[in-house]
This record gives structure tokens, sequence and C-alpha cells, in this order.
């Protein structure tokens, strides 16, 4: 599409007046043109300043600490399955050097941004101790460019628009240095940018398969790639079709129905007791749209005495910390559909491995067992409340048609990934490449701004709203209801770090609805009442008093 770069402006005795666009009105055009909704961030920086962003149909969102505003565009990207990617804008200087973090946790956890941060003038941007984005962003973004020339104000953004959007999809970064956002920018045609998908190798797809058919027991291992590529009805497909477990990633978690008779849950620091038996019993392992990235947040795939295939769009992540004895290169859905398709041909419609009942029947008795061995916690009526109570009570409580949850780092994390059981794909936003704490509250938001119809809760610890707390404020400012839930045990997890706070009263004083619950008879209630609220365009955040209990599900350990 031709931008028309002449500002109209009015004078108060209607003469009109025809000036040259800017830089600054060049990108925000473009923003717009590319689809983008939110400018999120925080000023200095023209695209704030000079009302660009608002006058070309980007609404701009200002956050209380830059960070956040990082999560809350993660948080968009990944709930749209990374169709919608936004931008970032921030401040030079303090601005830039405060953002680091928050696009560091959305390269770490594969989520498409385009930041536009200010740069120091280009006389200056090279001279000691001042921070430079281009330098210093390399590191957690997948490309970094300064745009120094306002001939290149197109191709600069297109690159950075194209790079987000396919293949692994990471932040793409462009400083502007502040004297450029003012310069006049020429005249030029844009073309919007596309998102492409690779599809697999066929002898990689035939070989997956022949593996696949000689397994006695294969299980899948979903990650956040099958989020991307909407593989969710492809993966169902191929475990009924070989009666084969299967698990996710904390990224990849709700890939796969949880009630699903033969889900295993999703792999973590805690975990299902059922799906550690199924990792170490299967002897072939398909590992599709994940990294098989080594972390204490995730799965140890076997790897002796067994076959591991690795299906990712990113052929680095390929024998990076684990050697696959196959490797699929390709788009999650493309390779799965293939798969189905090959085994689908080769054994046809009215295949029986007559493992089916085996499998699932094993599934639930090693599913109950587990369950039994925490009843006491989940179902536990003593005070102060114990946390897993909590998390059962909204497991049981809010609608998983409806429901978009996270937790945040640390306990919080631990004590839902297992026990939340979600059943609905993008029901729940998990991660863990790198853990900040905080990072949850901006992922609800964005989830929230993306989905308003959905109920998007987030479980945090008091040491992460330490981090990002003051950003409830933000989501009652922009009204974005969010439900906050806060396990306050008075202790930063098992750090004997004492804490205090009234944050229920905190909420209220940011202009939220606040409730604070001592008893566990009344988790439910206030858990019901907190949708509603929400549903009224109230932002919530309901504190719970818990124990210091940090007990984990730990079968690796057993």
């Amino acid at each position: 599409m031709s931008l028309s770069l002449i500002k109209i402006n009015f004078t108060t005795r209607g003469v009109m007046i025809c000036s040259r666009m800017n830089v600054t009105d060049a990108i925000a055009k473009i923003l717009a043109e590319e689809g983008v909704e939110h400018l999120i961030g925080f000023p200095s920086n023209p695209l704030f300043d000079d009302d660009a962003a608002e006058e070309a149909g980007v609404r701009p969102i200002v956050v209380r600490q830059e960070r956040t505003g990082a999560h809350i565009l993660d948080g968009i990207a990944r709930i749209t399955s990374g169709e919608q990617v936004e931008a970032f804008a921030c401040q030079h200087g303090p601005g830039t050097e405060n953002s680091v973090g928050g696009i560091a946790q959305a390269y770490a956890e594969s989520a498409p941004i385009v930041a536009i941060p200010a740069g120091y003038s280009r006389a200056k941007t090279n001279t000691d101790p001042k921070f430079s984005s281009l330098i210093n962003y390399q590191a957690v973004s997948k490309t970094t460019e300064q745009l120094t020339d306002p001939d290149a104000v197109e191709e600069t953004f297109r690159r950075a628009f194209q790079t987000a959007r396919n293949g692994r999809q990471r932040p793409a970064v462009v400083e502007v240095p502040k004297d450029v956002f003012h310069l006049d920018a020429p005249d030029f045609d844009y073309e919007t940018t596309s998102s492409t998908r690779a599809g697999p190798d066929p002898h990689a797809i035939s070989e997956a398969a022949d593996a696949l058919l000689d397994a006695d027991l294969p299980v899948l291992y979903a990650g956040q790639g099958v989020h991307y590529a909407k593989a969710w009805e492809p993966l169902t497909e191929l475990a009924e079709l070989l009666e084969a477990p299967v698990a996710t990633s904390l990224n990849g978690k709700s890939a796969f129905p949880e009630d699903h008779p033969l889900s295993l849950g999703a792999g973590s620091k805690s975990e299902p007791r059922q799906l550690n038996h199924f990792i170490h019993e299967a002897d072939v392992l398909l590992g599709i749209g994940c990294s098989f990235t080594k972390t204490a947040y995730g799965i140890t795939p076997p790897t002796e005495d067994n076959t591991l295939i690795h299906s990712t769009n990113d052929p680095g992540d390929v024998d990076k910390d684990y050697k696959s004895d196959l490797a699929v290169i390709g788009d999650a859905k493309l390779v799965l559909e293939a798969l189905v398709d090959e085994i689908g041909n080769r054994v046809g419609d009215d295949t029986d491995f007559g493992r089916y009942d085996d499998v699932t029947a094993k599934i639930e008795e090693v599913e109950q067992a587990w369950l039994d061995d925490w009843s006491d916690v989940l179902e536990s009526d003593e005070t102060p409340i114990n946390p897993y109570r909590v998390v059962k009570e909204l497991d049981e409580t809010l609608d998983k048609d409806e429901v978009v949850a996270t937790a945040d780092a640390g306990n919080a994390r631990d004590f839902m990934a297992p026990f939340f059981e979600v059943t609905e794909p993008l029901s729940y936003l998990g991660w863990g490449k790198t853990t900040q704490l905080g990072y949850g509250l901006g992922l609800m938001m964005g989830a929230k701004l993306s989905k308003p119809e959905k109920t998007c809760v987030h479980v945090m610890g008091d040491g992460a709203i330490g981090m990002t707390g003051m950003d409830f404020e933000t989501a009652v400012r922009e009204d974005i209801p969010i439900i906050a839930v806060v396990l306050n045990n008075f202790e930063m997890a098992s750090y004997d770090t004492p804490f205090s706070g009234h944050y229920a009263d905190f909420a209220e004083s940011m202009g939220g609805y606040g409730e604070r619950i001592e008893d566990p008879d009344n988790v439910a209630d206030a858990i019901e009442r907190a949708v509603e609220k929400t549903k009224e365009g109230t932002p919530v955040l309901l504190e719970f008093l818990t124990a210091q209990y940090t007990k984990l599900s730990r079968p690796d350990l057993e």
C-alpha cells in the first residue's frame, strides 16, 4: 500500500498547512498497516509523546514498568498462536536498560514482538557509558538493527516484522536514535509482511513412521510449536491412531486435553506421576513442536534403550541438549498431518494395535494412586490455607471452556502445573525457559486484551507481586479485568525471607477489587465472586493467606 507521507494540520483560523511526515509518523503508519493493535511501553518515545501511534489507529498503553509492557505483548502473541505481532516502545537510556528483561523472556519463550526502543542521538550513540540497544539486545532478539537513515524506514521495519512472523518466532528490535524520529521520511509503498510454514522432508516422515509403527509403547511429547501451528486436532488424531499416551511441555500445556484418557499432563519441575512413568517406559518418544531444551522446568528424555524422534521448526534445536535418533524439521501441523497420512495409509482405517485399553487403564491406575497420595493437602481444611487447596478450588470452580490461566515462577508454578487440569487449546500459557518473577501478570493482561471474553487468571506468590504488582494499576486504568491470585505466606518460597503486605488493600487502593481470604471453606465462593467482578469489567486481586508449605510432586525423585 502506498503511504501518503503528508501531514495536514489546521490552524485556529482554519488555514490548512501541509507538511511532510517525519520518521515517527511513518513508523506509526507502518505499524497500522501491519495490523498492530497495541503499542505498549513507557515514554518518552515520540510514538507515545507525539500521539503518532494513536493517530494511526494503534492503541497506546503506558505501563508502570517497561518489563511488564513486553510481557503483555508476549501474552498477546502467545494467545493468538503467534499471529498477532504487536509493538513495544520505550525511552532511550534508562527505558532500554529496564526493558532488557522483558525482551529476554520473550526471546527465551519464543514470542514475537517488534520492539522500537529510542536510542541516543547519532552523535552520541557510541559514547561511553551510553546504553546501546543495537549492541546489547543482540543476545535476546532474533534480529537487532539501528535505523540511522530515514530512507531505510520502510525496509528496516519490513525486515523486523518478517523476521518476527516467520520460523521460530522471537522479538525483532529496531533502535531509533532520538534525532532520527523527527527527520523527514520519504514517500514509499509499503507491502505488509506474511507468514510461511515449512513442510517436512517426506523421507524423514517415512523414517519416523517406521519407528512409531515398530514401537511397543510410543509416547508423544507436545511443545509450544503445536500451539503456534494450531496443530491440536492432528495431534489428537495421531495419538488415537497410534493408541499412544501424550505428554506436553510446560509451554505446550493445553495442546492436548488433559481430560483425555491418553493424557499424561505437563512436564515441569513438578509433574504428574503418570507422565514420569510413561516417559521412562516408552521405547519411542516423539517430541513434536518442542526444543528439548535442558531445563529444570521440563522433562529429561531418556536416550538409552529407546528411540528419540525430534520434530521442530528450528534446526538449531536438534541435538542441542539431547542426541536424537531421527529429526523431522517442519511446522508442527504439517508434520503431524503428514505422519497421520503416512501411518494411516500403511495400516488402514480399522487398525487396532491392541494396547489402548491397557495403556489407558495404566494411566488411570497410576494417576489415581498419585492423587490419593496428594488428597490430604488438596482437600486440607487447615489454616493457614494449604496452597494446594487453593489450586484444587481453582481447578473445580473455574469454567474450563472459558479460562486462560498461568502461574508465576517458583512455587506457584510448581503447585499449578500438575494439579490444574486444562481441556481447551491455549487455556494455559506455561513457561519455563527462563523464570522471571512477575512475568505471569503481563501474560494474562495480554491474553485478556486479545480474548476479552475469557476469564484470565494469574497465580503468583508474594515474591512475584513485589516485582510487577504495580501494573495491577495498569489493568485498572486500561480496563483489563484479569484475576490476580496471590498466595501470601509472608515468605519467599522456602528461602526464609520474610515478606509482608496487605495485597487486597493494595488492589482496592489502585481502583480494583481486592479480597483477603483466610478460611479454606471460603475459597470457592471468593473465586466465583472474582469471576463475576471481571464480567462487570473490574480487575480482581484475591489474596489467600497460605501455609508455608513447599512440598512438590517430584515422581522423578521417588
